[in-house]
């Protein structure tokens, strides 16, 4: 690392522990790439590569206050990241003791046919109630209950946060009871 971009991250990070939000972002963004590139030659899977940048930006964050001003920064730096790294490793290795890898060409094929989603008729109160909600309401519920998507494709597809469209089912969800309830129409009746 160039000693011109030691002194500027170094000045960077005594600014943030001052609590100066701009340089600490600066710093943060200049130093996103390099983390990559670091991380990167070290992971070949770049989806966990990105997961383990993402770890050292949060751990460097919550370590902020510990760099201490005599010390040069990049070892502090490559610490986090290192540790980081093995942290993966770790929960890679214990995951892999968990689980196994299914082979797709020895799954059984089910023994009864797929339910198309939607097959069967809804009974009429619920019918009432799922047309009585607001559109982005009734297409997260017809999304997640109807068609059977995860919450993750349903976002996908519906253009929205994963987070979103939990709001929104959810709100869904209880303006229908609500309306069920209203017409005194009991769970068991349905």
């Amino acid at each position: 690392m160039s000693e011109e971009r030691e002194d500027r991250w170094r000045g960077w990070m005594l600014a943030a522990q001052r609590g100066d939000a701009p340089l600490y972002a600066k710093l943060l963004t200049e130093l996103t790439p390099y983390l990559r590139a670091f991380v990167g030659r070290r992971l070949l899977d770049s989806t966990a590569s990105e997961d383990v940048v993402q770890n050292v930006l949060i751990s460097l964050h919550r370590a902020r206050h510990t760099y201490r001003p005599e010390r040069p920064f990049s070892p502090w730096v490559h610490a986090i990241a290192r540790n980081a790294l093995i942290d993966f490793a770790r929960q890679r290795t214990r995951r892999t003791k968990r689980e196994t890898s299914l082979d797709a060409d020895h799954v059984a094929e089910p023994a009864v046919a797929a339910v198309e989603p939607r097959a069967e008729q809804l009974p009429q109160a619920l019918e009432d109630a799922l047309a009585a909600l607001p559109n982005s309401q009734r297409e997260a519920v017809e999304l997640i209950h109807l068609e059977g998507l995860s919450v993750a494709e349903a976002a996908e597809r519906a253009g929205v946060t994963k987070s979103a469209l939990k709001v929104r089912a959810h709100r869904g969800y209880r303006a229908m009871r609500a309306s069920l309830d209203r017409d005194g129409i009991a769970e068991d009746e349905l």
